[in-house]
This record gives C-alpha cells, structure tokens and sequence, in this order.
C-alpha cells in the first residue's frame, strides 16, 4: 500500500466508540462523517460526556440501538464544515450539540416538542451515529447546535446538551417545584443532580435525595440537598414519611429508571402531589392505582426537549449556576472505554460525569 493511500484512508476515517450489542463496544475505525443533507453539519468534538442512558443501551435496554452504532449524544465541537441549506452557522464555530435534533419547522417542533419532531428527536448515538467520536454529522444544525463563545469553559458548558435540560424539563418543570415545596429526588446521579441544582431556582422548603450511594449522598448535601436517605436497607419510603411527618413529599423525582425507585415514588408523594418521571425504563414498573387513585396524584413522563438550552445558558454564564462540578473524571477521548468503566462503576469510582476531551 502506498504511502498517498494511507493517507486518503487516514483523510477518511476517524476513531470512534462503537456499539456491538449489549455489553460490546469498541474504540475502533469509522468512515469521516460527511455531509448527507443540505441542512447539515460536521463538527469536530473537542469536549463529550458518557450518559446513563449510554449504560442503559450497553445493557440492551433499547433494543433499537443497532449493532455498529456509534454511540454518545452530548458535545461540544467546532464546526468543520456545513450544508448549503445551513444559514446560522460556519466552519471553525465553537458549538454546544444538542442531545436532541429539531427541525424547527414541524408540528411537534412548533409546540416546543423537540423530542418529538417528525424528522429528528433523541436519534444521535440512538438511531444515528452519536457524538463518542472524533466528528459527528448534525442534521438540521440551524436548530439542534447553539453558539459557544471561543472562551467557554467546555466541561462546564458540555452539560447543557443533555443532563441539566433533561433534569429541568422532566423532573423540576413537569414536577411543577414550587416555593415551599417538599421536593424528593430519588436518585442522585448526575441526573439527579441535575434536578436538585435546578429545583433551587424555585425555592423549594426542603429538597431530600435518596440513594444507595453514601459518597453521592454526601455530594448532594454539598450541592443543597436539605437532608439525604440511603435506600441500601430497602426502606426509603419509611424513611421519607418519618421526615414529613407522613405527609409524604409535594414532588417525587424519579431518577434513576428501574421499578424499584418508581415504586419508592408512588410510595412517598403526598395527597395532591406530583411524580416526574426522567429515567429510561427498560422493563415495567407496577403502577398501584388502587392506593393512587383517590390522591390527586399527577404522574408526568417526558424525554428532553432541550428547549431550556437558551435559559440555562444565561444561569450557567452569570454564574448562578456552577455546571462544571458535576464533572469528577476526564478520560482522553481516546480512551472511552476506560471511562466506561470508571461511570459504569461509579459508587467504586465516586463519579459522577465524566469528561472526554477530543
């Protein structure tokens, strides 16, 4: 092979972490990705994060996630090249990447349900190669990428794809948090996290972050957290109604995406109450109307938006809104797999996000 062949493979390939079935990844060769629409855009990653739904495909929860996908759908990157149709943006722009893809111009889109446009949605490292790679193709990039001044802290700012609009629109927003609020969080992962750091915005009385992880716990007290249960013994619902004089709490959280913490929901809301879900449930969860249906209890489900991106921008740029100590771990993007392992371990770890610098 020539020395001018190598260097067109080379010109034309890129690494990246591939999906091979649950528990079967690799950090291997890609074709570059390309232009495919006039609306477009190629950006090169400089800054991603690996999520818990990632953990979730690994397991096989979302059977949808084909063998040879690349996966990842958080990223910060700058611009290398964009489509004809592309008005809003050009190659060498230092870009946020929304975990979501809107067309902007749809029915769903109109009404802010950018998770369901009818061309796009949660499709990047879903249903399209994601952002755990050294570039990625944004469809309708007009309206899925945002600006980021050159100077931006990345690891700060890489946390609006995805966590903290997923932890605001499902839990603190569908949740309806309120002034003097009791607010239970069950789960304190980054998404978890994420919740509690935004529900301060609405000056809940008391904010109680259930979790088996005693590290977390601690981190969540740091982080506002009025009072903290660990599940491990399995009786957070008792333990919760003990703390609210058995009341019960005004919003539960649901965090995490396994039966057991939405049954702990169902288990702790009070009369009138709601419950917001955010977790990515692979299997079905037992719903006990026959001790729900007199409550006036509102249960909520959602999957991101992200139309919350511009806001908590502004919040994250003022400083009201310190996005960057959710980040525990920074991995190369190159070593992917490594960082795997530290997130898929993170009580043995004590992590939270972690970072991948491209």
């Amino acid at each position: 092979m020539t020395t001018a062949i190598k260097e067109a493979i080379k010109t034309n390939t890129m690494k990246a972490l591939v999906y091979h079935g649950p528990g079967n990844k690799a950090w291997e060769d890609k074709p570059k990705a390309t232009l495919q629409k006039n609306t477009d855009a190629v950006v090169r990653i400089t800054t991603s994060t690996i999520c818990g739904t990632d953990l979730h495909i690994m397991k096989g929860d979302l059977p949808a996630v084909t063998d040879g996908r690349i996966l990842g759908h958080e990223g910060i990157g700058i611009v290398e090249e964009v489509g004809a149709g592309v008005t809003g943006f050009k190659k060498g722009d230092k870009v946020i990447i929304s975990c979501v893809t809107s067309c902007g111009k749809c029915d769903f889109c109109k009404k802010g349900m950018y998770s369901h446009c009818r061309d796009g949605g949660w499709i990047l490292g879903y249903l399209i190669d994601g952002t755990q790679a050294e570039y990625v193709r944004i469809p309708h990039a007009d309206n899925s990428l945002y600006h980021l001044p050159a100077e931006a802290d990345e690891n700060a700012y890489v946390m609006l794809s995805d966590i903290f609009p997923t932890g605001f629109e499902c839990g603190v927003l569908n949740g309806q948090v309120k002034p003097g609020d009791t607010v239970a969080i069950v789960g304190s992962g980054p998404i978890g996290m994420a919740a509690l750091l935004t529900a301060q915005f609405y000056s809940p009385a008391e904010i109680i972050m259930i979790d088996m992880d005693e590290n977390r716990l601690q981190v969540a007290k740091s982080f506002g957290a009025t009072k903290t249960v660990n599940s491990t013994d399995g009786k957070a619902v008792e333990a919760v109604m003990a703390l609210t004089g058995g009341e019960g709490v005004d919003v539960a959280i649901e965090a995490v995406g396994v039966p057991s913490s939405f049954l702990t929901c169902q288990g702790i809301v009070a009369a009138g109450g709601r419950i917001a879900n955010i977790g990515v449930h692979g299997k079905p969860v037992e719903l006990h109307l026959e001790k729900l249906w007199d409550r006036n209890i509102a249960i909520t489900t959602r999957l991101v938006d992200t139309v919350t991106i511009p806001m908590l921008f502004k919040v994250v740029r003022s400083g009201k809104l310190d996005a960057k100590k959710l980040g525990t771990h920074t991995f190369k993007l190159s070593d992917v797999v490594k960082a795997y392992e530290t997130f898929g371990n993170a009580a043995k770890e004590k992590a939270l996000k972690v970072i991948l610098k491209g």
